[in-house]
């Protein structure tokens, strides 16, 4: 029998710490206390080598239950689809009107936080309405 595993979601990303605060207020998330030794991550970051300042920065499930989420400094910026994304579950057993209401009303709270609206799939024969957003560096992720 295999055992659990504990995860992470690491995001390649320009700007670590405006994508996890981002993500923090999507999902609930919180800033971990700083390493010990260190009163702030501000800190921590100024006693970095100035190449690795700002490089990275993570944030975790307050209620200890999701995955701890990574945001790394990448030189490169994204250029194709993302080949993974996170599917933010905010209509879960609502179907037609319902489901589109809460779908919208997500959308609404995420745009001022610097998220855009990509486009809608409407519900068929074999799957709910999702609609398709993307982060503030352009990361697609769904709201379903």
């Amino acid at each position: 029998m295999a055992s659990i595993k504990q995860f992470q979601i690491t995001f390649d990303c320009a700007e670590p710490e405006r994508v996890a605060r981002f993500w923090c207020e999507v999902l609930g998330y919180v800033v971990p206390p700083p390493p010990e030794g260190c009163a702030t991550w501000d800190d921590f970051n100024a006693a970095l080598p100035p190449e690795q300042r700002g490089s990275a920065f993570a944030v975790v499930d307050p209620t200890g239950v999701g995955p701890r989420m990574y945001f790394q400094r990448v030189p490169e910026g994204k250029v194709v689809k993302n080949r993974l994304h996170l599917c933010v579950r905010v209509g879960t057993g609502l179907v037609g009107e319902e489901r589109l209401a809460a779908l919208e009303a997500e959308c609404a709270r995420l745009i001022p936080l610097g998220a855009t609206r990509f486009r809608l799939l409407l519900a068929d024969e074999d799957n709910e309405s999702c609609l398709v957003m993307q982060d503030v560096e352009g990361n697609e992720f769904c709201l379903d």
